[in-house]
């Protein structure tokens, strides 16, 4: 991935910050003053997402997932976000089915796994969904997937499971 070039990077960083600080619109102004390119860079499209995510803008969210995921098919977090918009939207058996697609090609990567527990359980299969969370615990550990599964609502269903993780 090329390095995102000034000032590009400094309107992005400063995006970052005020997605830190809880103000998307100050983000959304920050990068619009970035040049075509710096528009298109993965790290801008992961924040414009992280904007779209924050005002539960989903259809928006999805549309920069899609274009992050062309950018970058390699990055797993396009994949993560857009099958996270689908779900939103109310498309959890796409996402489920999407997400599913690349599981094995990012390994490393715990939310991958979570998520399809995520999507399972809301889809009513439970059995699977334990079986996506246990392969979360054996890639993320114990201590952070139970952290990130405890006031999860997408897992609520699997409430007596969790204590057993």
């Amino acid at each position: 991935m090329d390095e995102l070039g000034l000032p590009d990077r400094h309107h992005a960083l400063a995006a970052e910050g005020w997605l830190g600080l809880g103000d998307a619109d100050e983000a959304e102004r920050e990068l619009g003053r970035l040049s075509p390119e710096g528009a298109r860079h993965p790290l801008v499209l992961e924040i414009e997402w992280r904007i779209h995510s924050e005002r539960k803008a989903w259809p928006q969210a999805l549309r920069t997932a899609q274009r992050l995921v062309e950018a970058v098919p390699d990055l797993p977090s396009g994949w993560i976000h857009q099958s996270y918009s689908l779900h939103e939207l109310r498309r959890t058996e796409e996402a489920f089915q999407l997400l599913q697609t690349v599981v094995l090609r990012f390994p490393g990567e715990s939310v991958i796994p979570y998520n399809l527990a995520c999507y399972a359980c809301q889809l009513g299969e439970m059995d699977a969904a334990r079986r996506w969370l246990a392969q979360a615990v054996q890639v993320g550990g114990r201590a952070t997937i139970r952290r990130m599964a405890e006031d999860d609502p997408d897992l609520l269903p699997l409430k007596g499971f969790l204590g057993k993780l």
